[in-house]
């Protein structure tokens, strides 16, 4: 167990003698914010591989539902402050103060403690978005650029098999000619800046917990974010604080991939009900510094094949950018059906192929990160408005699987989000209506966005016929150079991934190589390179309503399946002769990088990813 000692809770915190509306929002923000700060202990942040100590079962009798919370009431409330959120925050206020509203409100809530920090990408980004929404972003000219993009100036596919890659023509939608390798981190802190510098309300460390709906007609009211300073069994801290409610006349959901309010709003409003279901994948991250002589400037590098079998969807990428810095990762489809198989395995056997070895040997691994991502495409894009509010970005799923890139559609849904919102609140006197975003689902229809995901919608569904990866590469490559998606059908997921999940005793066992300690790492040691900090003491975010019935209804099936798809080590099967099958299911929630795969993966569909308290998580 690694474990760091830190001061325990504070013996005194700020209560608001005045009402927060009372303030101006500027003074308002920091309010919330030092109540936040001084409501939270300074927690026990650690990650372990078993429980330390038992905690108590949940106080039944204690109801925080019966606490008040305070409210604040806004123009439009947008949940997640990653690229999507943020180019609709500042488009909103753009129109707003171009048309002399400058009092419109424009809220962000985060739920990371710094805009980014919940960011994994390694990003290279088709400007075409942030050139429309802020066109000087890289004039050098420009003294609040953005700093931090690298041209890309080559391209490189190869198909890898153990020892060896053969260079394959890239698909046309990879050209990278014009893009910019970033760090996404960096630049959606760097579109924060922009938008407050225009009235922007950015609450980063408000993590939303819940949607709120009106008691009249169902439609969405705003969100509440989780209380703070409550016991693992239940009970209040002394320094418990109640969270906070958020009414808005439009909420935005920008959660990312696999949000848990928007998969609320989904279900509620049945949005996929005219729609395939969703489906995903895991991509896993390093960015490592590398000597001078294995860095080339600008080039980008993208592979299939090796290590994983062809049954298995995915590819791995090498950026070069910045000063002698590469991300690198490998991105494995949750539609795989081998329950023997790591994703993080996977990525540690990638990293010693000689493409990717030559590279990063003789460097230094600075930062680990893993999250889960959309691939149902075009397909899959439910209904993304409804009664008070709508989706965007990730949330809705508008990544473009065979150009792998995402950011650009995010922040251009966002744009005609925003644009949408403002036209119907402009134009409706009545705060007390209901406003359905219509302009929005059309602007979507009409939109680039629609264009090219249509495109190449027949693409990743190739890769579920019975000749697989390959005759995935033979049908994506008619369909990038001679059907270009003007066929007349429209070829169906399989299902949804857990579906896809085969028992243990009829998939073929995998053994991984240990690791080496230089180019392969064991999943704490990448775990400590996320910064990701849990308080110990707090309830339980990944759910399971009953552990030790999951653990003899998955173990006997799967043998350990969540040990294997999670990419930080949460889960695990504790030897236990207690039990019937000898093995206890166990959770380090602490351990969590918040990729959401366990959400996707599950057979059983039993695990549940809440939002644990504010600011935790990775950093």
């Amino acid at each position: 167990m690694i474990r760091s000692t830190l001061a325990g809770p504070p013996t005194k915190y700020l209560r608001f003698q005045r009402p927060h509306t009372w303030f101006p929002p500027a003074r308002r923000r920091l309010l919330f914010q030092t109540s936040r700060r001084s409501a939270l202990p300074a927690a026990a942040n650690y990650f372990s591989t078993s429980s330390s100590k038992a905690f108590a079962d949940v106080n039944k009798s204690f109801d925080p539902g019966q606490q008040d919370r305070e409210t604040d009431n806004v123009d439009v409330c947008i949940v997640g402050g990653g690229p999507a959120g943020l180019s609709a925050a500042i488009r909103l206020k753009q129109l707003a103060n171009q048309a002399g509203n400058e009092e419109f409100r424009v809220l962000v809530l985060e739920k990371a403690g710094e805009l980014g920090d919940h960011i994994v990408s390694g990003n290279v980004i088709e400007p075409s978005a942030v050139n429309e929404l802020l066109p000087d972003w890289n004039n050098a000219d420009n003294p609040s650029r953005f700093e931090n993009a690298t041209a890309a100036t080559n391209d490189k596919m190869r198909f890898l098999t153990k020892n060896n890659s053969i260079p394959i023509p890239a698909p046309p939608q990879m050209n990278n000619h014009g893009n910019y390798i970033i760090s996404l981190n960096q630049f959606s802190k760097w579109l924060g800046e922009r938008a407050e510098e225009i009235g922007v309300e950015i609450y980063p460390g408000f993590a939303a917990s819940e949607v709120l709906y009106q008691p009249d007609d169902g439609s969405v009211l705003g969100v509440a974010t989780n209380d703070q300073g409550v016991a693992r069994d239940g009970t209040p801290k002394p320094y418990f604080e109640r969270g906070m409610e958020f009414h808005a006349r439009v909420t935005l959901f920008a959660e990312g991939c696999h949000g848990s309010l928007s998969k609320q709003v989904i279900k509620k409003f049945d949005l996929r009900r005219d729609s395939q279901p969703q489906t995903y994948a895991l991509g896993l991250k390093e960015v490592w510094e590398v000597k001078p002589e294995n860095f080339r400037k600008g080039e980008v590098l993208h592979s299939m094949g090796y290590p994983l079998p062809s049954n298995t969807y995915g590819g791995g990428w090498i950026y070069h950018f910045d000063d002698n810095l590469v991300s690198l990762g490998l991105v494995v489809g949750l539609d795989y059906p081998n329950p023997w198989l790591s994703p993080y395995g996977e990525f540690q056997k990638l990293k010693h192929h000689p493409v990717y070895k030559s590279v990063i040997e003789g460097g230094k691994c600075i930062s680990y990160g893993a999250r889960a991502l959309n691939e149902g495409g075009f397909q899959s894009i439910p209904k993304c408005a409804f009664p008070g509010g709508a989706l965007i970005g990730d949330t809705a799923g508008f990544l473009n699987v065979p150009k792998i890139k995402g950011t650009h559609t995010a922040m251009r849904s966002g744009m005609l989000a925003a644009k949408a919102a403002w036209d119907a609140l402009n134009g409706n006197e009545d705060a007390e209506s209901t406003v359905f975003l219509y302009d929005y689902e059309d602007a979507l229809r009409e939109s680039t966005i629609w264009k090219e995901l249509k495109e190449v919608r027949n693409m990743r569904p190739s890769f579920h016929s019975p000749l697989g990866l390959y005759g995935g590469i033979m049908y994506s490559g008619l369909e990038a150079y001679l059907f270009r998606g003007k066929t007349p059908w429209t070829l169906k997921h399989k299902g949804k991934d857990h579906e896809a999940t085969k028992l243990a005793d009829e998939q073929p066992k995998i053994e991984y190589p240990k690791n080496d300690g230089e180019i392969s790492f064991d999943i704490l040691t990448s775990v400590s390179r996320t910064g990701t900090s849990h308080e110990e003491d707090q309830p339980v975010h990944l759910q399971v309503n009953d552990w030790d019935a999951h653990g003899r209804e998955m173990w006997p099936k799967y043998r350990g399946v969540e040990n294997r798809f999670c990419p930080a080590g949460v889960y695990e099967y504790v030897e236990d002769e207690s039990k019937d099958f000898g093995r206890r299911f166990h959770i380090n929630a602490q351990n969590c990088i918040h990729c959401k795969t366990c959400d996707i993966k599950a057979p059983a569909q039993d695990i549940n990813w809440q939002t644990p308290q504010g600011a935790e998580g990775p950093s």
